[in-house]
């Protein structure tokens, strides 16, 4: 594959959006993508075994749906350190330990975004510091009710269905406390 073109379309705060020709298997493609710098996302764990989520209004979908926090990467700053940055800005926690999971691509068909998702334990309590275009409300759930919620679609949002889906499974291995029984009955 290779670009015959590129043209930027829009630049905005968040990101850009360029309609390009591509060449790919002997033939050209008229392709629009939106490129975007990334972001992370981080599973929260209280000791307990309790995830704290937040429930946040999102414009795009008319809706109030519960995340895990997350956000965009800022210039120069790792993954990691977004992560412990968003997780203090939208709950008011900071982590005491974090660990990254994996890298999720948001929409692969059209947007270059890529999401780091961690999972952070040792929380303390610390500041929430929200923008001013946030409106977030703190949600704390055992595990076990968040992944319920999960697998009979009361989240919707795909970072955090595989966030907490993957946090689960390494807490489960490493013997976290209140997880020992999270998995869903039947699964090893």
């Amino acid at each position: 594959m290779r670009i015959v073109r590129h043209k930027e379309i829009f630049a905005g705060r968040i990101f850009t959006l360029s309609q390009d020709e591509i060449a790919i298997s002997g033939r050209r493609l008229e392709v629009e993508c939106i490129r975007h710098p990334g972001g992370a996302a981080v599973v929260p764990i209280l000791p307990d075994g309790t995830v704290v989520m937040i429930e946040q209004y999102r414009y795009a979908v008319e809706s109030a749906i519960w995340e895990i926090p997350a956000g965009r990467l800022e210039p120069g700053e790792s993954q990691c350190a977004c992560a412990l940055r968003e997780l203090e800005e939208e709950t008011g926690y900071q982590a005491g330990r974090i660990e990254k999971l994996a890298d999720i691509y948001s929409a692969p068909a059209y947007c270059t975004e890529i999401i780091s998702i961690f999972l952070a334990t040792g929380l303390r309590a610390g500041h929430q510091l929200l923008e001013k275009d946030e409106f977030i409300r703190v949600v704390k759930l055992p595990m076990e009710e968040a992944l319920t919620r999960v697998l009979t679609a009361g989240v919707s949002d795909a970072k955090t269905l595989a966030g907490l889906l993957m946090a689960r499974n390494r807490l489960a291995e490493t013997g976290y406390a209140g997880f020992a029984a999270t998995r869903p009955e039947g699964e090893k």
